[in-house]
């Protein structure tokens, strides 16, 4: 099978390039455009070298430190010596999609024609990734200001043939090792190369691209799970209606009622209530306000991507090339608050989509509200506990979210000797929001969970097709309808996959097509 290649040229990188190169291992090249705007910017780059008067990040020292002029003949130290003291990071090592994210989009701005690199050094980048060489990059060390330093340091480090890496299997080796394993030669960097390779906002943007992919398949899960839970609880589908929409005319919340509605059609639980003797007028607010909070979120999840858009067609970088005038110039592109912001707001969302699931996730298990099914939805309440625990563990989790959702982007220590005296934490930002999607992702799981056995236990009745399919994914992966308590743990575990890899929104799109 040959492999995928991801084209990077002067243009931005999509979306989809950012997935394919960071999750699914697709190999990089740069295009014929790409090539002579990094040769442009890199004779800029050679005249001001030539010149006697100092240029920063070219010939002079960096940061608090550029007012010292450096001679020609400790440039090349200049570079390694930036790039090595710079790779400082510590902790946990990040996740690969994280690093190969984070260099493709390094190279993507390379490739603008603004940083002034040479070919071969580019190509080299483009190299690492088409091998599956991902260097270590750490948790800790980005202030998300003069972009992510460290760990973008971590990378160039590798381009070196210096620092640790993971080859293509997986396994740590030395940067040296695997290079040489690939055919690969380490470059010697020229002038301004080191301060182009690490001065970006690569690592918060790639984890905001990867966040926006997982929260857009999410949202869609979490209104499978709503119509779900509006069906098992017996509540009403007419307050979804696109009338009563049409005058709140958010696009996220016509988008998530018209889903409900589509997922509710042909219920046959929802039409055994419908008629002039049901009293269920006004759900909870859980319920009823799904559409409002599901769409506010997605509405969110759309300003997030607009600015994610924006990003992936900036060249970050200080100082950059402008090649048709022949001139470096400083800047401040290089701050990271316009990622950061969008990076929190994201972690609200999260965390107030994870608590309305948890709501109407223990309604279920309350024979107060449930509307007649066991306590816990047990099979012999007090023998069995049921489903009493899971809601548990969704509680906790969203505990946490709600902590993370405090935001990364209010902070700001200064550093530098103060020449860098406000930062945008970008970088922590974008680590809280991993953490929050994959809780989100855990607490929807147990909501439909909960509600395929809420929806078992109202047989004879019988729940739509789209809901029907969902029950029957759950099923066929080995997620047990009712009956007595067992191990419930690993049911959980496989819900969490089965919402992770899209496979809950396949199989209710499946029977009524793609949901908005």
């Amino acid at each position: 099978m040959e492999q995928k290649y991801v084209e990077v040229g002067t243009g931005p990188v999509s979306f989809a390039d950012v997935v394919a190169v960071a999750r699914e291992g697709a190999a990089v090249r740069l295009g014929d455009d790409a090539v002579a705007a990094i040769e442009a910017a890199r004779s800029v780059v050679d005249e001001l070298a030539a010149s006697p008067t100092p240029a920063y990040g070219v010939s002079t020292g960096f940061g608090a430190l550029a007012t010292r002029h450096i001679a020609p003949e400790l440039r090349t130290q200049l570079q390694r010596s930036l790039v090595r003291s710079h790779a400082a990071g510590s902790g946990p090592e990040v996740e690969r999609e994280v690093v190969r994210a984070l260099m493709l989009l390094r190279l993507s701005t390379l490739a603008t024609g603004h940083t002034g690199v040479r070919r071969e050094t580019a190509e080299l980048m483009a190299a690492l990734l088409s091998h599956g060489i991902t260097p270590v990059v750490h948790e800790y060390g980005s202030l998300g200001c003069s972009g992510d330093l460290a760990p973008l340091s971590h990378c160039a480090l590798a381009l070196l043939g210096e620092g640790d890496v993971r080859d293509a299997a997986g396994t740590l080796v030395p940067a040296a090792q695997a290079l040489a394993a690939a055919g690969l030669t380490p470059v010697e960097l020229a002038e301004k190369e080191g301060l182009a390779l690490i001065n970006g906002t690569d690592g918060m943007l790639g984890m905001l691209v990867l966040a926006i992919t997982d929260l857009e398949r999410l949202l869609r899960t979490a209104d499978i799970a709503a119509a779900m839970s509006v069906e098992g609880q017996l509540g009403t589908d007419r307050v979804f209606a696109p009338e009563l929409q049409a005058i709140r005319p958010h696009p996220g919340q016509a988008a998530s009622a018209a889903n409900l509605v589509a997922l509710l059609a042909d219920s046959g639980v929802v039409a055994s209530h419908r008629g002039p003797d049901c009293n269920r007028v006004q759900d909870a607010y859980s319920l009823r306000c799904s559409p409002q909070v599901h769409g506010a979120a997605r509405d969110t999840v759309d300003h997030a991507a607009t600015v994610a858009g924006r990003e992936l067609a900036s060249a970050v970088d200080n100082p950059v090339v402008l090649p048709g005038e022949r001139r470096l110039e400083s800047n401040g592109n290089f701050h990271g608050a316009p990622v950061a912001y969008v990076l929190d707001f994201l972690a609200i969302v999260a965390a107030d989509v994870a608590s309305i699931s948890e709501r109407r996730t223990d309604r279920f298990l309350d024979k107060s509200r449930n509307h007649g099914l066991p306590p816990f939805l047990a099979d012999d309440p007090g023998v069995d506990s049921g489903l009493m625990i899971a809601q548990y563990t969704q509680a906790a989790i969203v505990s946490e979210l709600k902590r993370l959702a405090n935001p990364a982007s209010v902070d700001s220590i200064p550093s530098s000797a103060m020449q860098e005296d406000h930062v945008s934490m970008g970088w922590s930002a974008a680590r809280k929001l991993r953490r929050s999607v994959d809780g989100l992702t855990r607490v929807v799981a147990i909501e439909v969970l909960t509600a395929a056995r809420a929806l078992d236990l109202r047989a004879p009745l019988t729940p739509s097709p789209a809901t029907g399919a969902v029950i029957q994914a759950l099923r066929d992966a080995g997620v047990q309808g009712p009956g007595p308590d067992r191990h419930l743990s690993p049911e959980i575990e496989t819900a969490v996959s089965l919402v992770q890899s899209g496979a809950v929104l396949d199989a209710a799109q499946s029977v009524i097509g793609d949901l908005r």
